[in-house]
């Protein structure tokens, strides 16, 4: 053990190549592991890496097949959702009127007041429409002289008119037992085919212009 020990003393770390044999030999031994546990250690860290990876990818591919799924199970329920919708679409649709309906509307909404006995002192649909993504919207100005019960009346008949009336900015104004009503009622009426491609092209010219800027 001695002459072992012996072989460890008066080392130089300069010159390696004057050790003793188990100086040497336990030299390269360690030697080799540092470099097998090197080469381990960054080939084992690139799999770790790999494995990370592929178990994200595979929650991900998780979740997007449960949503698939989902909605296979479903897309029968989605198609009649989409139809309901359509027909409802279309049943809102159809309140509106065309622009050759217009004026018949204009004058239904004056009948309406007429009916119940109302003094229209002010019935002034707006110069121009106001035209939306399909379907154009009209301002009416209204000023009504009559009965609190008639002007009620006459509420409840435009809200069952077959068309689409709203009644806006309401202002009651009493004096006696006459009330004045200001009012802002509201048609619609759908854009046809050529109308909606005219409002696109003139957004879509909009868009542009606003981008150059």
């Amino acid at each position: 053990m001695k002459q072992l020990l012996a072989q460890f003393q008066n080392l130089n770390p300069k010159d390696p190549g004057t050790w003793p044999p188990l100086p040497k030999a336990l030299a390269l031994l360690v030697l080799f592991i540092a470099i097998l546990g090197a080469g381990f250690a960054f080939d084992l860290q690139g799999q770790l890496d790999e494995l990370d990876a592929g178990a994200n990818q595979e929650v991900k591919l998780k979740e997007d097949y449960k949503n698939k799924k989902q909605q296979s199970i479903n897309l029968e329920l989605y198609r009649q959702q989409v139809r309901e919708i359509e027909s409802s679409f279309g049943a809102l649709l159809k309140q509106l009127p065309n622009r050759s309906q217009m004026d018949a509307l204009l004058v239904d909404i004056n009948q309406a007041g007429l009916g119940r006995g109302l003094q229209f002192d002010l019935f002034k649909p707006a110069a121009q429409e106001t035209a939306r993504d399909f379907y154009a919207e009209l301002p009416i100005q209204l000023k009504i002289v009559g009965s609190y019960h008639d002007m009620g009346q006459f509420a409840a008949d435009i809200s069952q008119l077959p068309r689409i009336v709203t009644l806006n900015d309401i202002s009651l104004t009493a004096a006696k037992d006459i009330i004045t009503m200001d009012a802002t009622a509201k048609t619609f009426r759908y854009l046809d085919e050529e109308e909606v491609a005219a409002q696109r092209r003139a957004s879509a010219a909009k868009a542009a212009k606003a981008g150059k800027k």
